[in-house]
């Protein structure tokens, strides 16, 4: 990929895509060239029409549309809402509890009474 980013630099700049020229940047960058890669794409750009082409690829890299995120309160009020139901079925069963150990003590009460 760094090969045809170095030829659309050479290209934006109105220099003519050559070995040198794409050399020349892959050593500026820090990169080791294949003079093979360079070769092959030197060759194969010779008939493109890069700004025809660039054209035609636009839409594909047109920014896709943003969507908004949904509104922060509703997955807290969710979350309320989950929590209150948790807390009521806490309290009942805290009470169901309470019941139970009322109604034992009853009946050891009855054992001494």
């Amino acid at each position: 990929m760094e090969y045809v980013y170095a030829a659309l630099l050479l290209h934006n700049s109105g220099k003519e895509i050559t070995e040198d020229g794409l050399s020349a940047i892959m050593n500026a960058a820090g990169i080791e060239a294949d003079m093979g890669k360079i070769k092959g794409l030197v060759s194969a750009l010779s008939d493109v029409n890069i700004d025809e082409a660039m054209a035609q690829a636009q839409p594909a890299y047109a920014p896709a549309p943003t969507v908004a995120p949904p509104p922060a309160a509703a997955p807290a009020a969710s979350e309320k809402a989950g929590e209150k139901e948790e807390k009521k079925a806490e309290e009942k069963k805290e009470a169901e509890e309470e019941k139970a150990e009322e109604s034992s003590m009853e009946g050891l009460a009855s054992l001494f009474g």
